[in-house]
């Protein structure tokens, strides 16, 4: 099986849950992306949020969520992605840029709006009792 390895970030406020939408696509999920190559989790997640949202992660407040793994999105070759999800306090105001066309603060009830992988990681956070 071929797999897509990602790295995600996971940022709530007010009980929703942080998603962007890339241009030409229908589904939301998580900010982030594939590692460059030798590129550590933590870098990645800076390059990306900067990339994609223009923020800045605060150094040291990176924390590991957990991994999950579903189907990719809008692939017929039947890929899977995985998804490293780590949450993190930042810096600045966020701004759809570079591949986004918007980014979306979603609940649960929302969770159709999703990629397959952010779904997981929706559902869990609503278990927990983070998200509405």
């Amino acid at each position: 099986m071929n797999f897509i390895d990602k790295v995600a970030w996971i940022c709530i406020e007010d009980r929703r849950i942080l998603c962007v939408r890339s241009h030409g696509r229908a589904l939301a999920y998580l900010p982030g992306g594939k590692r460059d190559p030798g590129e550590s989790d933590e870098t990645c997640l800076h390059r990306e949020t900067i990339e994609e949202l223009g923020v800045t992660l605060q150094h040291g407040s990176i924390r590991w969520f957990g991994a999950f793994e579903a189907p990719a999105d809008a692939r017929a070759d039947g890929a899977h992605v995985r998804l490293a999800c780590y949450e993190a306090d930042f810096q600045g105001e966020l701004t759809a840029s570079a591949e986004i066309a918007e980014f979306m603060w979603l609940t649960s009830a929302e969770r159709d709006r999703c990629s397959p992988a952010a779904r997981l990681v929706v559902d869990r956070l609503h278990a927990q009792e983070r998200i509405a």
